[in-house]
């Protein structure tokens, strides 16, 4: 039986999007711990690997996570061996991160696993049905991006809803 608090809801995409996200990464997270990957770590290391060179502000940014989740994950990336920090070229306080040869090894593996991971979530669906659905994504996520920059740059980023 269904609560009767949902009927406020106007529309479950968001629940759907969350359900969707977690599984994926809970399935990810289960795989990439024989690479002594931690949870989520994946994604810090894929676009470090996609960008080298890219520093804590942007990863963050990319991401759309705080700059402590970024700093953490990004420390037990260098701890497995998986990144590598170097000083920039110009201003000398900004450290650049750099995949190692570690990294770009299990790269491949991981967007196999990515990749087979979009097969599954799209089984079913026609090349306009998921030309559709990455549109449609895109551009809900665009909208939100908007409000989420708002918000951090007036510093109401991290309150919560009560």
């Amino acid at each position: 039986m269904e609560v009767s608090a949902i009927n406020g809801l106007k529309n479950e995409i968001l629940r759907e999007v969350g359900a969707l996200a977690r599984c994926v990464h809970t399935l990810f997270d289960l795989k990439y711990r024989e690479l002594s990957l931690q949870r989520g770590q994946f994604v810090f290391l894929t676009r470090i690997v996609e960008r080298p060179g890219l520093n804590l502000a942007e990863l963050s940014a990319l991401l759309k996570v705080d700059k402590t989740t970024t700093t953490k994950a990004v420390q037990k990336l260098m701890a497995a061996g998986y990144v590598q920090r170097e000083r920039d070229a110009v201003d000398k306080r900004m450290w650049r991160l750099i995949p190692s040869d570690l990294a770009s090894d299990v790269y491949p593996g991981i967007i196999a696993e990515e990749n087979r991971s979009i097969d599954v979530c799209f089984a079913g669906f026609s090349a306009g049905e998921r030309a559709a659905a990455l549109d449609l994504l895109a551009r809900m996520r665009a909208n939100i991006e908007r409000e989420w920059l708002e918000r951090k740059k007036g510093g109401g980023g991290e309150e919560s809803v009560g």
